[in-house]
């Protein structure tokens, strides 16, 4: 059976189930798993599905897959970006780090940083950084989101409007071509809003499967951004208008 015939049932199934692994659907094809992972690959790239350790999810332009899901997704990617977005953080500096698992990868490559000063609503960045003893650690309040650990709503943004930050480090669930940083979570969006206007410096962390998907929030232009690091080059169009606002894109390459 040829791909053509594949994709669409690839794609019923996970309509279907919610979700499919690579293994289950070799056997269902009688295809080998190289074959299916390319399969997976293609459906991807083509923003149908969405990669996840072992198979793959129906992407979703209204709901953000699951936190478990979103960790294992591009896992050496996020790290590739983390080290690059690190290696520019300084030390003697405060900064704040939002929600998010390519953000949480920041926060692991800051662990021998010194005279740190972090803000964050994310529980995971928090507990990460506590093997750092060079860096305070601030925890805004807020609605516990049991689902990530992150902290969203009011309080967090009334916390937040008292710091003035070197630097904000945030990540987003999805990116337009417009250049328009999109999220799920109207609640995370207005904090997300907070830190940038409260930041003096802000860098995006978000790797190349944020170009295939779509969420209904805005929280920005990368035009907001002074740096974005990812994994991929971005469109020319998009590229073209990050020259044009003055947004640096950092690839942080396999190599």
């Amino acid at each position: 059976m040829s791909q053509s015939f594949r994709h669409p049932e690839i794609l019923e199934i996970a309509r279907r189930e919610g979700k499919v692994t690579v293994e289950g659907l070799a056997a269902h094809f009688g295809v080998t798993l190289q074959t299916i992972r390319r399969d997976l690959t293609d459906l991807a790239d083509a923003g149908r599905l969405e990669r996840v350790h072992g198979g793959a999810v129906l992407s979703s332009g209204t709901s953000n897959i699951g936190y478990e899901e979103r960790r294992s997704l591009n896992t050496e990617a996020k790290g590739r970006i983390a080290r690059a977005c690190a290696a520019r953080i300084p030390n003697n500096s405060s900064l704040f780090l939002n929600i998010g698992t390519s953000t949480e990868a920041v926060a692991q490559e800051l662990l021998h940083h010194e005279n740190l000063m972090v803000v964050t609503n994310n529980m995971n960045v928090a507990n990460i950084l506590v093997g750092n003893p060079n860096c305070e650690i601030v925890v805004t309040g807020g609605h516990l989101r049991r689902a990530d650990g992150g902290l969203v709503g009011n309080l967090a943004t009334e916390t937040i409007r008292q710091f003035k930050f070197d630097l904000a480090v945030i990540g987003c669930s999805a990116l337009d071509q417009d250049g328009d940083l999109l999220d799920f979570d109207i609640q995370e969006v207005g904090v997300s809003q907070a830190i940038l206007r409260q930041s003096r410096k802000t860098f995006l962390v978000a790797d190349h499967s944020k170009f295939h998907r779509s969420a209904p929030a805005r929280i920005a232009s990368l035009s907001s951004v002074d740096a974005f690091f990812t994994d991929e080059p971005l469109s020319p169009d998009l590229k073209r208008a990050c020259t044009d606002w003055g947004t640096e894109v950092v690839l942080a390459g396999s190599g």
